[in-house]
């Protein structure tokens, strides 16, 4: 392998990138027929490893790939970011598991095909100036279908949603559906409400969010009130601060939506607050 050549994991090997082939008849190409993960590594630790690999495992299940596609990707995380040359630094891990190549067919293959197992790992710039400042979100109608609590690969509706931000300079998109917020296009998102820190219940339309578990166990121990419960469109005036939880963004304050400023256009204590607890978790890690 030359040097400088990038690493990936396909399918049991680490090979270079220019080099990994995947079959046109994979179906994660013809059918998005697969789910994915992305999972931070902070000075080559990862974190909540384990509740991302649980979490993959759920949308296996969820989608009838045998879950045992995933064995062995705890060892090979470290590994690939010792030959991506990230071991110790600031990155992200991305893993993606397709049902695999098969003649094209709508329902799953007569003959059972091997799942396709890819991973690459990447340097990451934590964006700690938007952190700091807040970004300016937009609303858009939540068009995607109902399994949102699935991880998959097909993000089509998450796309659009997030170019339409990009158009209105906005940080992202945050999905309304039927006058309930749901979720951000990639991002958990909660609104401060008397006090409270509100965010949609764990259900069918919106992904299970690992940094929301961890923020509100945050919550819990410095007192701060929470609640998980459907709220609509027409309470956001009503918020005194918003913010997003990701893997990527950590907590995001949110400054103003369709152009309405909250709290002033300035992140307010409470979301202060949560980033710097969720800041002495990272220093643990």
């Amino acid at each position: 392998m030359k040097t400088g050549d990038t690493v990936v994991y396909l399918d049991g090997s680490f090979v270079p990138q220019r080099e990994a082939a995947v079959s046109p008849l994979d179906r994660g190409f013809m059918f998005a027929d697969g789910v994915y993960e992305v999972i931070r590594s902070y000075r080559g630790s990862l974190f909540e490893e384990a509740a991302h690999i649980e979490r993959l495992h759920r949308s296996l299940r969820e989608i009838r790939i045998d879950k045992g596609a995933a064995n062995g990707l705890e060892e090979i995380f470290p590994e690939l970011l010792d030959r991506s040359g990230l071991a110790g630094s600031e990155a992200l891990i991305y893993v993606q598991i397709t049902r695999g190549a098969a003649p094209r067919t709508h329902q799953f293959p007569a003959v059972k095909a091997a799942p396709t197992v890819y991973a690459h790992a990447v340097p990451f710039d934590p964006p700690l100036e938007q952190r700091d400042r807040g970004i300016p979100v937009i609303l858009v109608p939540d068009t995607r279908w109902s399994r949102c609590d699935i991880k998959s690969i097909s993000l089509l509706p998450n796309i659009l949603a997030r170019q339409m931000a990009e158009d209105a300079g906005a940080g992202e998109a945050v999905f309304v559906r039927d006058g309930v917020v749901t979720e951000g296009a990639t991002s958990t998102f909660c609104a401060v409400l008397s006090g409270t820190v509100v965010t949609h219940p764990e259900s069918n339309v919106v992904l299970p969010g690992i940094t929301k578990r961890i923020v509100f166990d945050l919550c819990s121990r410095t007192g701060i009130p929470v609640a998980e419960r459907p709220f609509r469109e027409e309470e956001l005036p009503r918020a005194a601060e918003m913010m997003l939880l990701s893997t990527t963004r950590e907590i995001m304050p949110v400054i103003s939506v369709d152009g309405m400023d909250v709290g002033g256009g300035t992140p307010g204590s409470l979301t202060r607050k949560l980033q710097a607890a969720f800041s002495a978790v990272i220093r643990s890690v």
